[in-house]
This record gives structure tokens, C-alpha cells and sequence, in this order.
């Protein structure tokens, strides 16, 4: 099982991508896709075209850590209903429940306080 802190920062490639595509291949497309540092410590979420099977690409203390999953049964296909925009950034809590075979956006929250960060 996979431990994401809360702080964690998690975006999500909304396109479908080639699970043959290994560590610098997906460290290019956080670069193109994204516009980020693959080695900023984020987690980036990459998906198959059949929606059945995701790799996730991190940048540990000394080097690349990809973590892959295959679903025997069903789809991450629900995935298109979060409506991210291209480069999206996903709640860690929500990203466990995908992990976990659960739809987010299937799960009523509770209204809670959130501190919009300041802009200084």
C-alpha cells in the first residue's frame, strides 16, 4: 500500500499514456505536460488509454521511484468525471480513494474550514 502525506502534492496527467514508457520517458512528459520539475518531490499520475492501468513517477532522496498498477478486474475510467484541466493537481485523501477502487466524486464531503493561502 501506498502512504501519501496529506501535504502531498499530486497531479494527475489527464491524457492517455503509453505504459511502456518507463522513468525518463515519463520524467520528459512531466516536463512537457505538466511544466514542472520531475524532481520537485510531487507525485504524477499517469494513466493507460484502457484506463486499467497507472503508473505513478516521484523523485525520492537519490533517485526515481515509479510505482505501477494493473486493475485484474474494472477501470480507473470514472477518472474523466474529476474534471481536471491539463496539469490538475488532485487531493491526496481523494487520490486514496482512487488507489482504493473508490469514485470521488461519488463521495459527499462534509463542509469543513479551508485557509485560502495568502498571496504575499
Amino acid at each position: 500500500m501506498l502512504n501519501i502525506p496529506a501535504s502531498t502534492k499530486i497531479f494527475v496527467c489527464v491524457e492517455a499514456v503509453d505504459m511502456r514508457l518507463s522513468f525518463d520517458a515519463l520524467s520528459g512528459l512531466v516536463h512537457s505536460h505538466f511544466g514542472m520539475n520531475p524532481l520537485s518531490g510531487h507525485l504524477f499520475v499517469f494513466v493507460s488509454k484502457r484506463r486499467d492501468r497507472m503508473k505513478i513517477l516521484v523523485w525520492d532522496v537519490d533517485g526515481f521511484v515509479l510505482y505501477y498498477k494493473r486493475l485484474e478486474r474494472g477501470t480507473f475510467a470514472w477518472l474523466d468525471r474529476l474534471e481536471l484541466l491539463p496539469g490538475s493537481e488532485i487531493l491526496a485523501s481523494d487520490f486514496a480513494l482512487v488507489l482504493a477502487g473508490i469514485n470521488p466524486t461519488e463521495v459527499k464531503r462534509q463542509k469543513r474550514y479551508q485557509r485560502i493561502p495568502s498571496m504575499v
